[in-house]
């Protein structure tokens, strides 16, 4: 029985709280870990599908743009196929493997523009200084084999600003070759730079230790004088593949060619003296060609890497980003996971 009032003297008990059952809150946890790894994945799927969707879309747009781009970036190549027209072929700056005037897309475009049935005739449109003695030979041999397959369609060169050395070597291929009169033509030479330091090496206490196997294969070194009969052997290179370049020349331009004893001296000549001396045929310019072919339209056949580079290094930057957002995505999943568990 309880009294009351209680006894200040008699201490209160205060009944123990009825602890959870075991069972039952070990349920609830993994239903609460459940649910809340169920809605981590779901976002983590969310956010992967998001991702492909947009580099998908990104990725159209882009073939879409490029598309549009080469077709109507160059109006006259909308008359390929369907007219008559004067194909070009661009000789744009140095001459070189991977430089911006190379065999490999030269002579594709070279073989595009002869194959093309509308094609009448083919412009070598040239600015250039030169560069590789092999790259520009391997043009010239290209250009002379078309021209034996397609006898029905002449080369024309078109020196802008410059056609010199290498570009020259090209522009003999030719049937006839156009200069302005203010055009650098000429450069029909070798070289091959090489300096000597042995004094300056001295003065500041710098010892060659270049070790080889084969007694001329340190020829040339900027730190030994220079050893005559090596000077003897190289001199001899340079007029071998001098003798090349001249052969293609006289080849191509003929009895057009008025020789003397300057004309393969390496030196250069504006337009106007190339035209006295044989070295071109003409004053012109790719439009008045096409006007004195009567040919409307014109086509372009060079082969333009840069656009496309442009383009597939930004997709390429793109799609990085988003791989890397998913990867990012992915770890901090994972992490939150194993925090869970």
């Amino acid at each position: 029985m309880s009294s009351w009032p209680p006894n200040p003297n008699t201490p209160q008990q205060t009944p123990d709280p009825q602890p959870p059952h075991p069972q039952l809150a070990g349920q609830e946890w993994r239903i609460l870990e459940k649910t809340l790894l169920a809605s981590i994945e779901e976002q983590r799927r969310a956010r992967r599908w998001s991702i492909f969707f947009k580099l998908t879309t990104f990725f159209f747009f882009l073939l879409f743009f490029f598309a549009l781009a080469k077709s109507c970036g160059k109006e006259e190549n909308i008359a390929v196929n369907t007219s008559p027209h004067l194909g070009i072929v661009d000789i744009t700056g140095e001459i070189g493997e991977g430089k911006p005037a190379n065999s490999d897309d030269i002579i594709t475009a070279l073989n595009a523009a002869f194959d093309a049935s509308q094609s009448k005739a083919i412009v070598l449109n040239i600015n250039s200084p030169g560069g590789s003695p092999v790259e520009s030979d391997q043009i010239w041999q290209e250009i002379r084999r078309l021209r034996e397959l397609h006898k029905d369609k002449k080369v024309y060169a078109v020196i802008g600003d410059m056609g010199a050395s290498g570009a020259y070597y090209i522009a003999s291929a030719a049937d006839e070759i156009y200069v302005n009169p203010s055009s650098l033509v000429g450069s029909i030479g070798v070289i091959m730079p090489n300096y000597g330091v042995t004094g300056l090496a001295q003065k500041l206490g710098v010892e060659d230790r270049t070790m080889t196997a084969g007694a001329h294969k340190n020829i040339l070194s900027m730190t030994k004088p220079l050893d005559p009969f090596e000077k003897a052997h190289v001199q001899g290179v340079l007029d071998n593949v001098h003798q090349h370049f001249i052969a293609a020349v006289k080849e191509g331009r003929g009895k057009r060619l008025k020789e003397d004893a300057n004309t393969f001296s390496g030196l250069f000549w504006s337009g106007e003296q190339a035209i006295n001396l044989g070295l071109a045929d003409k004053a012109g310019s790719v439009d008045s060609l096409k006007r004195e072919l009567k040919l409307k339209d014109t086509a372009d056949y060079s082969v333009d890497r840069s656009s496309l580079e442009k383009i597939m290094g930004r997709l390429g930057t793109t799609l990085g980003l988003g791989i890397g957002a998913s990867l990012k995505s992915s770890v901090s999943d994972m992490n939150a996971q194993a925090s869970l568990k």
